[in-house]
């Protein structure tokens, strides 16, 4: 079992961003001890002046959300992770995508072409799953299956809560992925996909069989994510990363 550099993504803390300003929420991460950051939009910042705070604070860029590359975005997507020093872009969609073998074969179209568009700005192409990718199966397979097969050019960032809130075996199907899942979202709760989130290690999600289930030679990061909370959002992202490195999981700085 391979240990990753953790890493958060900044979605988690939205609200605290529009109230403290982004700039304090980076800072708030890096003195929590956070190796990176994964962004999803950058709040009316420009990366080069995130690049400088980064830079500051110690942070790194694991890598980004965003829309699906095209021939139409790939500069932007490109020139911000040129900016920012990541490699990995990220996007996802949403259930009615996933809903047919025919909506399957068509998101996996577009998933490949958006892989190899990025493939010639030297990026990878990663894709974030939800429940819905795993809530069903056509033709005796999940969604997410379909996708990876039919896009051989893509990775996988596997979401391991929504995994198993959509009744798939989360471990099993890290293991499955194996070199094309080297980023991994990581968050916890009740498996209810309609009840909040908990800090890492305060809800259902059994860790170590995950972690054991991991590529060690692939993986790259763990990134919580909470997309909601009960309690505290700051309370919840620091004690989320003491969990992953306390029980020798992953590390920060």
């Amino acid at each position: 079992m391979k240990k990753a550099p953790v890493s958060v993504q900044l979605y988690s803390l939205r609200e605290e961003a529009k109230k403290l300003g982004y700039i304090e929420v980076l800072k708030k991460v890096a003195g929590y001890g956070y190796a990176a950051v994964e962004f999803a939009g950058f709040y009316g910042e420009k990366p080069g002046e995130i690049r400088k705070v980064l830079d500051s604070l110690g942070l790194k860029a694991s890598s980004a959300h965003g829309a699906v590359p095209t021939r139409e975005n790939a500069a932007e997507i490109s020139d911000a992770a040129g900016e920012l020093g990541y490699k990995w872009h990220v996007s996802g969609l949403g259930p009615e995508q996933f809903a047919t073998a025919d909506d399957c074969k068509k998101t996996a179209e577009q998933f490949q072409a958006g892989a190899l568009v990025l493939k010639k700005e030297g990026l990878k192409f990663a894709v974030h799953n939800h429940y819905w990718e795993f809530d069903h199966k056509i033709n005796g397979q999940y969604p997410h299956e379909i996708i990876m097969e039919l896009a051989p050019d893509i990775y996988a960032q596997i979401d391991t809560y929504w995994t198993a809130v959509g009744g798939a075996n989360a471990s099993e199907t890290v293991r499955k992925n194996g070199k094309r899942a080297p980023l991994l979202h990581i968050k916890d709760g009740p498996l209810n996909k309609d009840l909040p989130m908990t800090a890492i290690g305060d809800g259902k999600m059994e860790w170590k069989p995950i972690m054991q289930a991991t590529d060690d030679k692939s993986l790259e990061w763990l990134i919580v994510e909470l997309d909601c909370c009960a309690t505290d959002m700051f309370e919840a992202v620091h004690k989320s990363l003491r969990y992953l490195v306390d029980n020798g999981f992953g590390y920060g700085t």
